[in-house]
């Protein structure tokens, strides 16, 4: 991130790190955590001490070394607010992922098996898919795809999925 775009997220920063950083106690703790995170976010190879405040006007060496390793706060509390604000911002899901996985198979006996394509190999073969849908926080598992060829009232494997695989549902086609 270049400076001016850190000068652009100044308010936000702030805002995030207000409730963030309450429990250090100490105002300068508190400003030697928001100097360490700029250094963080800041374009630059190397995120060591020196090279960070180099990159940060006004930030000391010697200060940043000991809120890192003298300071005495609770990193545990800091760490369940920062879960908290992460946890909080992840309700909604900016990005799906549709997938489909193959699992090809030798013959025609296991559950959902036809001759169809293959993403695996390739190309069409004995296999049977199943599909997914990802969000950016959480992944659900769809139904799977059960060819229409293989669907039948008399199909003993196909009355049997429920007790072999719990949870998991078969339809006839993909999402």
């Amino acid at each position: 991130m270049t400076p001016q775009a850190l000068k652009q997220l100044d308010s936000r920063l702030a805002n995030f790190l207000q409730e963030l950083t309450e429990p250090m106690g100490r105002s300068e703790r508190r400003h030697w955590a928001r100097v360490y995170l700029e250094g963080l976010l800041l374009d630059g190879e190397r995120k060591s001490v020196e090279p960070m405040a180099a990159r940060i006007p006004g930030a000391d060496v010697q200060a940043l070394r000991q809120f890192l390793s003298q300071s005495p706060w609770e990193v545990a509390e800091v760490q369940r607010r920062l879960a908290l604000k992460v946890v909080g911002t992840l309700n909604e899901p900016e990005l799906w992922i549709l997938d489909e996985t193959s699992f090809p198979k030798a013959g025609n006996h296991s559950v959902g098996v036809a001759r169809q394509y293959c993403g695996a190999l390739g190309k069409i073969a004995n296999n049977t898919r199943l599909s997914n849908q990802q969000e950016s926080a959480n992944s659900v598992r769809h139904p799977g795809h059960l060819p229409l060829s293989r669907i039948s009232g008399t199909c003993s494997r196909f009355r049997t999925i429920g007790k072999v695989i719990p949870g998991v549902f078969f339809s006839a086609g993909l999402l």
